[in-house]
């Protein structure tokens, strides 16, 4: 029915938009970080649905695991109630038929047959039930597992098994649920997990070659899908899908992939992906040989997707029309449509406001990693207050992120308090500058909690009490948010995505190519300036690597963009000058 997702954002912002748009059969991605987010989930909805509830608690054995796998069970059962219930409505109702053929992708082949059952005379409900058996589905509740989130968890004193560790237990949790859909790693490569994965037997084609749980890697270029695919197929595990993400024009964190540019790196998927289905098959079904499992005769789908700044229809369009994609990934606009996402009405009404210079690339994330953010969220708000009365850092409740081993065996948060007191009593001790202390202290202190500021908005919009100290809410757009500025409802987004209006008219925006390419200059800049003050954790190697990618990376647009009329707009000659403006400075640039 779409050629769109909504991806994973935050914890809390689409913990349960599947509820919300899967009858709909819009996929949508799930975070299973925070399984306390989830049982508290489950309580608000079975309450709301009138359904039975028994609270998982920290006493039982493998609790993690167990909310995480009952919460996704609730979002299935919900799911498909609400799909038949939407099926009969549709049968019965022929204003939301036609309303729901607004919402259908363009070149989806159901559209056709509901058009041609409308055209006709008689209008038999049999007729239109059988086109629904044929083509209707509700939406996939996809999963999402950021790898490097694997904390060792103890009972006491005691150390767990591997298999207890955080984004094992998660995965656990979605491999034993009633889900058929697919769990996304991104963050990169995590071997141990995805060894892990080779003990569930639903991520194994069956007789038929059915595969009930599918795997989605979240890659940056090429070479990853490659590596982590080919480290998957040798244990006889099939990627269903590589989804590729712009390094930095996009939500949370940002990955700036040594300058590799969205353009080349789809271009590269378009002209090898049968040569990667391929490779991937060979050394698949080498193992399942071995191992004595189905072994399909013949390369099992793969599907290529991107998100990461996409904000027009015509861009989508040209997405799925000249790289192929199957689907795109629409993330930061979703925010404003109540009817997809759980966002708190203070953080929308700021997300409505922001413009360019609110919207930033910050380094509040304990993970170390660049965090894509907008200024004057009440996390922001509380967490300068806290510093302003020396009690900086946070109470780190959950723990998710208590990743640094520096000062504990059980691992702390570079965001807890215990850690950032920790530090700033040792620059007490050492020899600085008044200025140099300043810059210290803040580059401690400018750690947000995320656990708790990305799961606030759930909390709040439900109404659910919680006794932990207060921390706001953590906000994490990409910077395509600045163009989108009002509350929108969900079937006026669809028409947006599909062309049937602009949400945008009027909107000085740049070309969501464009835009990545400023980006990724902007940062190679700062990065340029730190190094020369022996600051930058980037080398003198990888910073010539950078600026080589991104020439390359700009003359890939100039050749697409005058070979193809790649978009009907006055704006394309503007792009051009940006594009040689920015090849100018490169070209300039020393190293």
């Amino acid at each position: 029915m779409h050629d769109f997702h909504i991806p994973v954002m935050g914890l809390a912002y689409t913990i349960d938009s599947p509820v919300r748009v899967a009858n709909y059969g819009i996929d949508s991605v799930v975070s299973i970080i925070d399984d306390e987010l989830m049982e508290s989930m489950r309580a608000y909805y079975s309450k709301r649905f009138k359904l039975p509830y028994q609270a998982i608690t920290k006493k039982m054995t493998d609790y993690r695991a167990r909310r995480i796998s009952v919460y996704l069970n609730l979002l299935d059962s919900i799911v498909k109630k609400k799909f038949e219930i939407f099926k009969q409505e549709l049968l019965q109702d022929r204003t939301s038929l036609e309303k729901y053929l607004k919402m259908i992708a363009p070149k989806a082949e159901i559209r056709l047959d509901i058009k041609k059952w409308l055209n006709q005379g008689n209008n038999l409900e049999n007729e239109l039930k059988s086109i629904f058996d044929k083509w209707l589905c509700p939406g996939k509740i996809d999963v999402n597992i950021m790898t490097k989130v694997d904390r060792e968890n103890y009972v006491g004193n005691k150390k767990l098994g591997v298999e207890f560790n955080d984004a094992h237990a998660a995965l656990r949790g979605f491999a034993t649920s009633s889900l058929e859909s697919s769990v996304v790693f991104s963050a990169g490569m995590n071997p141990r997990l995805y060894s892990y994965l080779a003990t569930f037997s639903d991520f194994y084609p069956d007789k038929n070659g059915y595969l009930k749980k599918k795997i989605i890697l979240k890659v940056s270029d090429y070479r990853s899908a490659l590596i982590q695919g080919q480290f998957l197929a040798k244990k006889g595990l099939w990627v269903s899908e590589f989804r590729i993400e712009s390094g930095l024009n996009c939500g949370g964190h940002a990955f700036a992939s040594d300058g590799n540019l969205l353009g080349p790196v789809l271009e590269e998927f378009k002209q090898r992906k049968v040569e990667l289905q391929n490779q991937l098959h060979e050394s698949l079904i080498k193992t399942l040989e071995m191992d004595g499992k189905f072994v399909p005769e013949a390369p099992m789908n793969l599907k290529i997707s991107v998100q990461g700044g996409v904000g027009t229809s015509e861009e989508h369009q040209f997405l799925t029309d000249y790289f192929k994609v199957d689907s795109v990934g629409w993330g930061s606009p979703f925010l404003l449509v109540p009817e997809a996402t759980l966002v708190d009405t203070e953080t929308r009404e700021l997300l409505m406001k922001a413009k360019e210079e609110e919207l930033y690339l910050s380094n509040i994330s304990p993970l170390g990693v660049p965090f894509n953010t907008v200024r004057n969220t009440t996390n922001e708000h509380l967490k300068q207050k806290r510093i302003e009365n020396s009690k900086a850092g946070s109470s780190c409740p959950k723990k998710h992120l208590a990743l640094n081993y520096e000062y504990a065996n059980k691992g702390q948060c570079t965001a807890s308090r215990k850690f950032q007191q920790r530090k700033l009593n040792e620059l007490l001790s050492e020899n600085l500058n008044p200025e140099e202390i300043a810059n210290k202290k803040r580059a401690i202190t400018e750690k947000s909690c995320l656990c708790v500021g990305l799961a606030n908005p759930a909390y709040i919009d439900c109404e659910i009490p919680v006794k932990q100290e207060a921390q706001g809410v953590v906000v994490c757009p990409g910077p395509n948010m600045a163009y989108f500025n009002k509350e929108v409802s969900l079937l006026d987004m669809i028409g947006h995505i599909y062309g049937k209006h602009d949400l945008l008219k009027n909107v000085n925006r740049p070309n969501m190519f464009v835009k990545e390419l400023m980006l990724n200059f902007n940062y190679f800049e700062k990065e340029l300036k730190k190094n020369v003050n022996g600051q930058s954790v980037l080398n003198q190697k990888k910073m010539r690597l950078f600026k080589v990618n991104l020439l390359k990376g700009i003359e890939y647009y100039q050749s697409l963009f005058n070979a193809k009329k790649v978009f009907d707009n006055s704006e394309g000659n503007n792009w051009m000058k940006e594009l040689n403006e920015i090849k100018f400075k490169l070209e300039e640039t020393s190293l």
